[in-house]
């Protein structure tokens, strides 16, 4: 099935190396780390379980350019994506936030600082979260140079939507990040990939 959607809607023959193991721990609703390359298709590993699962998947990025891209990307292929961010008209995110609440939407990006204000957060505990994906998920680590306090707030995710699988995704975490990544976001248990830097390989967080 993820093979299907991966040909259809995404218009490619075979998962890179690393993707294919990050989406089946995801469609199996463990929480889970991708440690990938830039360049490297991290965005598929949560799309495609986004896809399969049905519901809304929140996507959490720190980078407005970066949402926007992906949302076009998306809409071009035929994926119902909205994104409300403070670079929108009020009128756009007000469009945007009635699609999600219709349910014609199946991924919403949204920055840290939107997602977790008590408004935000109460009008999503309404709707159906299937999954969340947590990119540039280094910022969350006081042990990266990129630490955001407004990612550290991420940590009550976990509670907030107990028995959702959390994706986080990063080209750059060290062994002490990645460690300090599964942490916060799943109270240590979860899987870790890291894949494309030298082999594959995974380990139980």
């Amino acid at each position: 099935m993820p093979q299907k959607i991966l040909k259809d809607i995404f218009g490619y023959d075979n998962f890179r190396p690393g993707q294919e193991e990050v989406v089946e721990a995801l469609l199996a609703n463990t929480h889970t780390l991708a440690v990938m390359p830039t360049g490297s298709g991290k965005s598929l590993c949560f799309q495609i379980p986004a896809l399969l699962k049905g519901g809304l998947t929140l996507v959490v990025s720190p980078l407005v350019a970066l949402m926007e891209d992906q949302v076009a990307a998306l809409k071009l292929a035929g994926v119902e994506a909205e994104t409300i961010n403070s670079s929108r008209e009020r009128g756009d995110n007000v469009d945007a936030w009635r699609r999600v609440t219709d349910g014609q939407t199946r991924l919403l990006y949204l920055a840290p600082e939107r997602l977790m204000t008590d408004r935000m957060l109460s009008a999503l505990s309404q709707l159906p979260i299937n999954l969340i994906a947590v990119d540039e998920a280094h910022c969350l680590s006081r042990w990266g140079p990129s630490f955001r306090p407004d990612y550290e707030a991420l940590v009550r995710v976990r509670d907030l939507f107990p028995g959702v699988p959390i994706a986080a995704l990063t080209a750059t975490a060290d062994k002490s990040t990645q460690d300090d990544i599964a942490a916060k976001l799943f109270g240590g248990s979860g899987k870790i990939f890291v894949s494309g830097f030298d082999r594959p390989n995974i380990r139980l967080g």
